[in-house]
Formats: C-alpha cells, structure tokens, sequence
C-alpha cells in the first residue's frame, strides 16, 4: 500500500510541474498505454471474452478522454493550420474509436495506436526543445544571471 501512495505522489508531482510540451507528452502516453490495454483484450478472432468488456469498454473510454483533452488544450487561434490539423486528426481518432468500441475492431485501434505513437514522438521533441524549457534553464544555458 505504501508503494501505491508513493507512486500516485509522484505522478501527481511529475504532472504539476512539468511544462506544457510535457503534459502533451504524457496525454498520449496515457493514450497508447489505454490502446495497448485495449488491444490485449481482443483476441485473434476480433472477440472479446465476456469478462474482459467492462475492461476493453473503459481503456476506449480513457482514451477518448484524453484525446478530448488534447482537443480542448489547441489554441485555435494561435495554432494556425497545425491546430487545424490536430483538431481533424483527434476528431477521427474518437469517431474510429467509437466505432472499434462496437465492432472490436483491432485494425482501426492499431491504426489511431500507430498514429498517436507517431504523434507522441513529435511532442518529444517539442518538450525537449528550449523553447519549451523553464526560464531558469533558459538562464543557465544562456550563461544569464539575474
């Protein structure tokens, strides 16, 4: 039990003071680790065992959450065409969820799992970026003193 606090003590301290690009980051994280869950419940066959529903029901579900997060975080109006073009992506993503939640589609899961593994790799390099670091390490690396 201890260990379960500790550990939920620091994905909440990890969460809380990382930076935007690193939030993004571990949004499609989250995303691909409820896809993979997903994906483990159907079987070769494109079933999934009665006992298993409840559990491929709710990794679909929290992966629509998050990629509903992802939606809401684009800044539309300072995204230009990249917001556009992300805000097309995670519509598809749900509607292609939504309809792999029914049929058990494993092709359409892999497919939104393949992108968002894609996707993810991006945001890596973006959270990486100076840019994207906090102003001390900005300072630092600019040999800035205040």
């Amino acid at each position: 039990m201890a260990y379960s606090n500790a550990y939920t003590a620091y994905q909440k301290t990890n969460v809380s003071t990382a930076s935007q690009g690193r939030l993004v980051v571990l949004l499609y994280e989250g995303a691909i680790k409820q896809l993979t869950a997903a994906l483990s419940y159907i079987n070769s066959d494109g079933k999934v065992i009665p006992s298993n529903i409840e559990k491929f029901g709710i990794c679909i579900q929290k992966t629509q959450a998050i990629i509903t997060e992802l939606q809401v975080s684009l800044d539309m109006e300072k995204g230009g065409e990249i917001a556009k073009n992300l805000m097309s992506l995670y519509l598809y993503f749900n509607e292609e969820l939504v309809d792999a939640s029914i049929t058990k589609n494993r092709k359409k899961i892999e497919f939104v799992l393949n992108m968002m593994s894609q996707l993810v790799a991006s945001w890596r390099v973006v959270a990486n970026s100076t840019a994207n670091a906090p102003a001390a390490k900005i300072e630092n690396s600019l040999n800035i003193t205040g």
